[in-house]
């Protein structure tokens, strides 16, 4: 199966808009006709995925679309237009749900094509049908990068604009045929939004993020896509936790349990793929050393392997679509009896966390210091929670805790390799690698030591104002 990861820019050109002259290759004139495929309720364009079956010169191909940041992981497989791949349809089994796919678009395209400067330069004229009958035309403009950078984008897209190009509509082709919105996946909660309401909208926004990353988690070509998910499972449980003034126990604690069982699931895979991404990079610098440090990553990378095997079984699960089912109500949470501000709720989690920090000190133990890290943690989703009522002062006092966490977080990476090495070494390893690599480690936490007060004082300074 092949994967590439897509970055444009789309414009709209004028009316006799005559591409310009920018030094490149013309490439053939392609002609393909893509029918798309979704449930329904189109829930697939509703998180960003779109799903196509696209018919060139007799060869059909399916393009499975996800969201990666800014830009998009397009994966394709051959085969006929009556199902999707088994490789593509597996990935959306947390989208389905033993919802069926159906057709819902089908659009004729006439592509020219000009390669310059590592981009391609597209001029898409696109018919929608529906059966034989055109129901609407519409030209579009995209340069997407193939080898160039981010500068030569800009340049390119400048060099059209001045010769009659727009920025354009920002929607793929689908959601402009089907006149629907792109979901951003951003949610703005406005100032005086009651605080029940709010909670909703932060659940609701986060339980989008887990959905958008399944795929990619199932997939298991870029680490960050489990990173991500989990990170959305740790927003969810926080903001259940700093909610229980509000929120029913019976609607919220039952759903803080489930997610706490999803995030320790997937936790040995994201913490071996933190290990894996840092020892990799300390053994490529060991010079004429790294040879000796192969068993290590061999059997780090064995442990991946089992760890990716968990995390497809926990996916696969029952439990795991009964929890998806429940984060699809997220947005309307039931309330409980009382309704504190969440600018209250913060304070009160950030007094935990201010006495529970206080107490730390230069001989704090590791454990010690990893606690306070989580402590932090929770103050600054408290505080994200309540961003609408904190302001900017809000905002700020996340910044600050993040810049703790991450250096607290960076202490207990080290901690956390510096005992896998001994183990490694205990276990027979070349003495002198694993030396280096350790001595790298205690580095670290040694530097994490240093800055730590700092950074926490910092977010004292950043709290003050809000109390």
């Amino acid at each position: 199966m092949k994967e590439t990861v897509e970055r444009e820019s789309k414009l709209t050109p004028g009316e006799g808009f005559v591409l310009p002259e920018l030094g490149g290759e013309p490439q053939p004139t392609r002609v393909f006709v893509s029918t798309y495929h979704d449930t329904a309720d189109l829930v697939l364009a509703r998180h960003g995925v779109t799903l196509r079956h696209r018919v060139e010169d007799g060869t059909g191909l399916w393009q499975l679309k996800l969201p990666r940041g800014a830009a998009r992981a397009e994966l394709e497989q051959l085969g006929p237009p009556a199902r999707p791949p088994l490789e593509l349809s597996s990935l959306l089994v947390g989208f389905l749900r033993g919802r069926e796919l159906r057709r819902v678009a089908r659009l004729r395209t006439r592509r020219e094509v000009v390669r310059a400067d590592g981009a391609e330069i597209v001029d898409d004229s696109v018919t929608v049908l529906e059966g034989r009958r055109v129901t609407r035309r519409f030209r579009e403009l995209e340069v997407e990068l193939v080898g160039g950078d981010e500068r030569t984008l800009r340049r390119l897209v400048g060099e059209l604009e001045r010769a009659g190009a727009a920025p354009g509509e920002l929607r793929p082709k689908l959601y402009r045929a089907l006149d629907l919105e792109v979901p951003t996946g951003a949610t703005d909660i406005p100032r005086g939004t009651p605080p029940v309401t709010a909670v909703g909208l932060a659940l609701g926004a986060q339980a989008h993020q887990l959905l958008l990353h399944d795929p990619g988690v199932r997939l298991g070509s870029d680490p960050e896509d489990l990173h991500q998910l989990r990170v959305a499972i740790r927003r969810l449980r926080a903001f259940l936790r700093a909610g229980r003034g509000l929120l029913a126990p019976a609607w919220s604690e039952p759903l803080r349990d489930e997610l706490g069982w999803l995030g320790k699931a997937l936790g040995p895979a994201r913490d071996i793929d933190v290990l894996v991404e840092r020892l990799e990079a300390d053994v490529s610098g060991l010079g004429n050393d790294a040879a000796a440090a192969s068993d290590l990553l061999a059997a780090l990378d064995a442990e991946r392997a089992d760890t990716r095997v968990a995390v497809v079984a926990a996916l696969s699960s029952d439990r795991y679509l009964a929890l998806l089912d429940r984060l699809d109500q997220v947005s309307e949470p039931e309330a409980g009896n009382a309704e504190p501000a969440l600018r209250d709720l913060w304070r009160a989690e950030w007094q935990r966390t201010r006495k529970a920090c206080a107490r730390l000190d230069d001989s704090s133990s590791d454990a010690e210091l990893h606690a306070g890290r989580l402590r932090v943690k929770r103050a600054r989703y408290a505080a994200e929670l309540a961003s609408h009522e904190l302001g900017k002062r809000g905002r700020r006092f996340v910044d600050a805790a993040k810049e703790l966490q991450d250096v607290l977080g960076e202490h207990q990476d080290a901690v956390v390799a510096e005992a896998r090495i001994r183990a490694w070494a205990a276990g027979g390893a070349d003495p002198r690698a694993a030396a280096l690599l350790a001595a790298r480690e205690h580095e670290r936490m040694e530097t994490a030591r240093k800055a730590w007060p700092r950074a926490w004082k910092s977010l004292r300074r950043a709290a003050k104002p809000l109390t």
